[in-house]
């Protein structure tokens, strides 16, 4: 796959323009006026055409760390609510999740995402990888590979990367599986609803292994409760 000319000069701009967009995230995820316990029922119930939430993402929220299926619980609900309307839209393409909410209206789906953003977090997982590659990933995620053009990812994702905003959701505690599914989505071209393609640019520059390592590390730190 040909991969886009990603200069110096093009990466400070889309990198200075995120975090422009960063400053703003705060403000940006805008309190919502869902109702977690209609968005409970929601989530129990289905779309109507499709399976109900809880079958990929667990009664509690937490997904399925195996299958890759994230864990949604107590993540941003402005967050939550952008990536579903972008799956209806289709600026986000997903053969599981497409056929799961085009049956929601928009105030089911702002009623959803209230509900999952109030479940607790998940617990951190166990490491399963060696010292050496939690000791790669956690180089990547607080302090980045300059050498590559690589931001950490707290410089996006927040302090201890819990997640800012609407934008830029906690990574913190999130399934390895789907972190690096995720990454690679973004490497291959099968995702691009990121703010100004940040994650598109910072994809094609890190490598499996480096991809893997990161993934590995963020999964192992706990994602704190608001």
């Amino acid at each position: 796959m040909m991969q886009r000319k990603f200069t110096k000069t093009t990466f400070l701009r889309h990198l200075c323009g995120g975090l422009l967009l960063l400053s703003f995230s705060t403000t940006a995820s805008v309190a919502m006026t869902g109702d977690p316990e209609i968005g409970k029922a929601l989530a129990a119930r289905g779309d109507g055409s499709g399976a109900p939430c809880m079958a990929c993402h667990a009664i509690d929220g937490t997904g399925n760390a195996f299958a890759g299926f994230p864990s949604l619980a107590g993540l941003d609900a402005g967050y939550l609510l952008k990536q579903m309307r972008d799956y209806n839209s289709g600026a986000r393409v997903s053969a599981v999740m497409q056929p799961n909410v085009d049956g929601y209206s928009d105030e089911e789906l702002v009623h959803l995402a209230a509900y999952f953003a109030s479940l607790p977090p998940a617990p951190p997982a166990s490491p399963t990888v060696s010292e050496d590659v939690l000791a790669l990933g956690k180089k990547l995620a607080e302090r980045g590979a300059w050498d590559q053009y690589i931001p950490p990812c707290s410089s996006c994702h927040g302090p201890d990367n819990q997640g800012v905003g609407t934008d830029f959701p906690a990574i913190a505690g999130q399934h390895a599986n789907y972190i690096a599914q995720e990454i690679r989505a973004w490497r291959d071209g099968k995702r691009s609803n990121d703010t100004v393609q940040l994650m598109t640019g910072i994809s094609e520059r890190l490598t499996d292994e480096q991809i893997d390592a990161v993934a590995a590390y963020l999964s192992t730190l706990p994602m704190r409760a608001e």
